[in-house]
């Protein structure tokens, strides 16, 4: 890492949460655009683990999850000479900058979050006032690294808007501390759904096993789940979302790890069954899939490599993001 130089590019923040295993629709949705992005911009990202504790963990299921994802990210492409990949809890900023921030955010703003009523109705047994507050720790991660830019899905749009809500109000206060953050919709990020409800998103949450693909699947499970993925009785290889959602799924997926376009594959597969199809889609996973995990199970053996990863970026994130957190406390009045 060294004495690593902005070079004027804009900068980047990201997050990921360590819940559980990664699937083909966090890693073609957002992990592949944090690798192509390294080039362009100055990537921040984190291992939110803040984050997660909103709903309960088993300790040593949690500590294993994160290493897992630490390993599983840097396989799969995420560069600590090009970016700085941290663990959140490492840098304190974020909880500093949180708390702060708490306290510039309306009450009747966080109430107005659909992911807080959506979780609220999934953990009724534990609506945290973490879980109400998840958003202002968001900002915060985002805004003490002076972020440009966003990469956002549909379901965290209306959190970077509270960030830019908040950031606002607080400049509006004492001048300019933060910069506003825009939102971007990565080029390449693939909307993967399940394959077997493709009306739904992928989720580790599916209640049907063969609906969620993960990375570190073995490349038999793989297979498997990609023949038993739904499909309809057209059978036709056609991009249509709202005719054929299964198909189409399916066709977003090959495109994803292939870089076949839509007409190239419909030309490819006319006039060949469903069949052929599916194992065209599962083999070309698995193939895309096979360096990453290989390369993370030498990782995830190499315990003083990470440890060394993560001290280095966490060290150089501190730094960063004290600046920040030391220009709002100044203008808020604290003695430094």
């Amino acid at each position: 890492m060294g004495e690593r130089t902005m070079e004027k590019k804009p900068i980047v923040f990201s997050a990921i949460q360590p819940s559980g295993t990664m699937t083909l629709g966090n890693y073609l949705g957002a992990i592949k655009n944090w690798v192509s992005m390294q080039d362009e911009y100055f990537c921040f990202y984190a291992l939110a683990d803040l984050h997660t504790i909103t709903v309960r963990q088993d300790p040593k299921e949690f500590r294993k999850n994160i290493l897992d994802l630490y390993a599983l990210l840097l396989a799969c492409g995420v560069d600590p000479e090009k970016s700085v990949f941290f663990i959140q809890s490492h840098v304190s900023a974020h909880s500093q900058l949180a708390w702060l921030l708490n306290c510039y955010t309306q009450f009747g703003e966080l109430s107005r979050m659909t992911q807080f009523k959506d979780k609220s109705r999934k953990h009724a047994d534990n609506i945290n006032a973490g879980l109400f507050t998840y958003p202002v720790l968001m900002a915060a991660d985002i805004l003490l690294y002076q972020a440009d830019k966003v990469p956002v899905g549909a379901d965290q749009l209306q959190h970077l808007e509270i960030t830019r809500d908040i950031a606002t109000r607080f400049n509006g206060l004492y001048g300019n501390v933060f910069k506003i953050p825009e939102g971007f919709v990565p080029k390449n990020g693939a909307r993967v759904m399940s394959l077997q409800t493709p009306e739904n998103k992928m989720s580790k949450s599916d209640e049907n096993v063969n609906g969620c693909v993960y990375v570190l699947d073995k490349p038999e499970t793989i297979m498997k789940k990609f023949k038993r993925a739904i499909t309809d009785n057209d059978a036709q290889v056609r991009f249509d979302p709202e005719n054929k959602p299964g198909i189409t799924n399916l066709m977003t997926i090959y495109s994803a790890v292939t870089g076949l376009t839509s007409e190239q594959i419909e030309s490819d597969f006319s006039g060949r069954g469903y069949g052929d199809f599916k194992t065209a889609v599962g083999e070309a996973v698995v193939e895309n899939l096979r360096p990453i995990q290989n390369e993370y199970e030498r990782i995830i053996k190499d315990r003083a490599f990470m440890e060394e990863t993560w001290t280095k970026a966490a060290d150089f994130a501190a730094k960063f993001s004290q600046r920040t957190l030391d220009k709002a406390m100044k203008k808020i009045g604290y003695i430094l």
